[in-house]
């Protein structure tokens, strides 16, 4: 029997991740476990099993670590996501974004941002008071451009001159493109980190003008306790992804403690596995 496309994609993330920032050291620590928790290294070891045996050297730096996992998560969601044109037509667009604070203000929805920021810039006071809840920048975006009158009228004649003239999807109205996801990459999980993510969903939700975009986090972490740490009790997030969540859950099933905590997250719909993740996107 063929392996179904989303199978077949979700195959080559996990070989992109083997390739890239996968593996174990020579001590035979997993690269995504915290080698001073046994639990870690259990966790992230019977995963890797399911998987395949990485190669033993040594650890990228964790910046390096993070950037390549965000690089592979985005070109998942490129290789998926856009082909979903059956449930949700659209020409979308996936970028993995480097640098540039500002780029949430290229978007429709938080272009005022750029006038923000600039005031912000010439008064010290205003900065002051202003904090830094306004700069976010997601790992990974997705979105569309606005479309054309003709576009829109090509099986139906539905806009004219006097009616939807408010509407950002109309190139005719705005220009600016339209944020549909920001997807925030995690390649391990600590305290600080959970607590950043949570703070760019949440300025995500309150500094926008017009509809809210997806907000979810892709992770690799192993322990179940420190996934829970941003899953559980957070309402500034649709929902965390995991790189290998059945792997996850086979490899927890002889830890009562942890598996009864991913098992909370998978029936809360707090946790899913990364296959889930393009479907959501078209919901």
């Amino acid at each position: 029997m063929d392996t179904v496309f989303i199978s077949k994609i979700r195959g080559q993330f996990h070989r992109s991740l083997l390739e890239a920032i996968l593996w174990r050291n020579s001590n035979g620590t997993p690269s995504n476990a915290d080698k001073d928790s046994l639990a870690s290294v259990k966790i992230a070891n019977a995963i890797l099993d399911q998987m395949a045996f990485g190669a033993a050297q040594d650890r990228l730096a964790g910046q390096t670590s993070g950037n390549q996992f965000e690089r592979i998560v985005a070109e998942f969601v490129r290789e998926t996501f856009p082909l979903l044109t059956t449930v949700r037509p659209g020409p979308w667009i996936v970028e993995h974004v480097v640098g540039n604070r500002m780029l949430i203000s290229r978007f429709e929805q938080y272009a005022h941002l750029t006038a923000l920021d600039k005031v912000a810039r010439e008064n010290p006071v205003v900065a002051t008071a202003l904090g830094a809840d306004y700069l976010i920048k997601p790992d990974v975006i997705v979105y569309r451009e606005p479309l054309p009158d003709e576009r829109i009228n090509s099986g139906l004649l539905q806009v004219d001159e006097s009616s939807a003239r408010l509407t950002p999807l109309r190139q005719a109205n705005h220009l600016k493109p339209l944020l549909h996801a920001s997807i925030s990459c995690k390649w391990t999980l600590r305290s600080d980190r959970a607590q950043n993510a949570r703070s760019e969903g949440l300025n995500l939700m309150k500094n926008r003008k017009g509809a809210l975009p997806h907000v979810v986090v892709v992770t690799g972490e192993p322990l179940p306790a420190r996934i829970a740490s941003l899953a559980l009790g957070t309402g500034e997030i649709d929902s965390v992804y995991h790189f290998a969540l059945p792997e996850l859950i086979a490899a927890t099933a002889d830890m009562p403690e942890s598996a009864e905590m991913v098992k909370i997250m998978v029936d809360g719909k707090r946790l899913k596995d990364i296959s889930d993740l393009p479907f959501d996107l078209a919901i």
